[in-house]
């Protein structure tokens, strides 16, 4: 009898515990759905319809078809956004790691995601990659758009990003993304193999950096609102989406 009071006692502090781990399990929701939006676990192959209220974790993969947009709400504290034909594996969600922080980490497998993300604090991390770059956010609006072929592009609408084609190393010197002159008319050298180096930009409000499938800078510098790129009805629809949040 005194066995078996002491197994049901066990048994209920191991239901109780357990329950606790699972509602303290960060998630995602997704707030808004349109067109084909799917999500399924990363290591299995079915995909289930990913409408409104849908909930997501650590471990997820969610994707976008022709024709569809996604939102999701990370904890009532980030929201990323997928454009049609976009593929993006949720990593970590507000994960514990060995120094007691918090992170996050998402990476773009392909097509483009617009991100507004809350300001970090220190002991907090957010990282979205590409599988050419990885980006370190500290409370920005950005865009990183991946392109078939990995050309990646990182726009940032406020705050700053750090980004590096090398994200495991550590020791690598922060440059700021700066303007320089374009340099006269010049004989080219005919072709030959270089090597990519390794960098780390901090990209601020209203730049841009732009690189290929092997990491190395196409592009980097200032944009406006007034570019063509700039007036699509995914950016405007963005825009209005921010806008909305911000009055809320």
């Amino acid at each position: 009898m005194k066995r078996a009071v002491v197994i049901l006692l066990l048994l209920t502090a191991f239901s109780f515990t357990f329950g606790q781990e699972v509602q303290e399990e960060k998630k995602g929701i997704v707030t808004y759905s349109d067109g084909q939006v799917r999500k399924k676990k990363v290591e299995t192959s079915i995909w289930t319809p990913a409408i409104v209220n849908t909930e997501v974790f650590s471990g997820d993969q969610m994707r976008t078809y022709r024709q569809s947009r996604a939102e999701l709400d990370l904890e009532k504290l980030d929201i990323i956004r997928l454009a049609p034909q976009t593929i993006i594996d949720i990593l970590k969600l507000y994960e514990e790691t060995e120094e007691k922080k918090l992170k996050t980490q998402i990476k773009l497998e392909q097509g483009e995601i617009w991100a507004k993300v809350h300001k970090i604090k220190m002991d907090t991390e957010f990282d979205i990659s590409a599988p050419v770059a990885a980006a370190a956010i500290t409370g920005t609006v950005l865009r990183l758009k991946v392109q078939e072929d990995t050309t990646t592009q990182l726009k940032v609408y406020s705050g700053e990003v750090k980004i590096t084609n090398a994200p495991e190393k550590t020791s690598l010197k922060a440059k700021s993304l700066v303007v320089h002159e374009v340099p006269g008319p010049h004989e080219i050298p005919g072709p030959r193999e270089v090597s990519v180096k390794e960098w780390l930009y901090i990209v601020k409000s209203m730049q841009q950096i732009t690189f290929d499938k092997k990491g190395k800078v196409l592009s980097k510098g200032v944009f406006t609102s007034q570019d063509d790129d700039e007036k699509s009805d995914w950016i405007l629809w963005n825009q209005k989406r921010d806008k909305a949040l911000k009055s809320q």
